[in-house]
C-alpha cells in the first residue's frame, strides 16, 4: 500500500482540525497555528491547505449560518474524517519509528 505524503502546513492544520473539539473555520486555525508554531501564516495560505486537505478526503466541510460580525457572510467549518485519522496515524507511527532509530547517546555527543 502507498503512504500518503503530506506536506508541513498540511500535517500542521490537520492536527489543529483533529484537535478541535467541535467544527472549525480558517481563522481559528490560523491563530492556532500560529500560537503553537510561533510562525506567521496567512489566511489565504491556511485556506487553500483547507480545501486542498478537503479535496484529498481528509477533510469535510460544511457552511454555517450567517453572522452579523461577518457582514451576513457564512463560514465555511471544517472537520476530520475517518480518512484523516488513518493518516495521522501513519505520520505519528512514521515519526515514531523514525525517533526510536536514532542511536542512544547520539544527541549528548552533539552536546545537546
Amino acid at each position: 500500500m502507498k503512504k500518503t505524503v503530506l506536506g508541513e502546513l498540511e500535517e500542521l492544520v490537520l492536527l489543529v482540525v483533529a484537535a478541535s473539539t467541535e467544527e472549525v473555520y480558517g481563522v481559528p486555525v490560523m491563530e492556532e497555528l500560529q500560537r503553537q508554531t510561533g510562525r506567521s501564516f496567512t489566511v489565504s495560505a491556511v485556506h487553500t491547505t483547507l480545501y486542498r486537505l478537503e479535496e484529498k478526503g481528509f477533510l469535510s466541510s460544511s457552511v454555517g449560518g450567517a453572522t452579523a460580525e461577518r457582514g451576513g457572510r457564512r463560514k465555511r467549518l471544517f472537520a476530520l474524517t475517518a480518512a484523516g485519522g488513518r493518516v495521522l496515524l501513519e505520520i505519528q507511527q512514521m515519526r515514531n519509528q523514525l525517533w526510536q532509530s536514532i542511536p542512544e547517546g547520539k544527541f549528548d555527543l552533539l552536546g545537546l
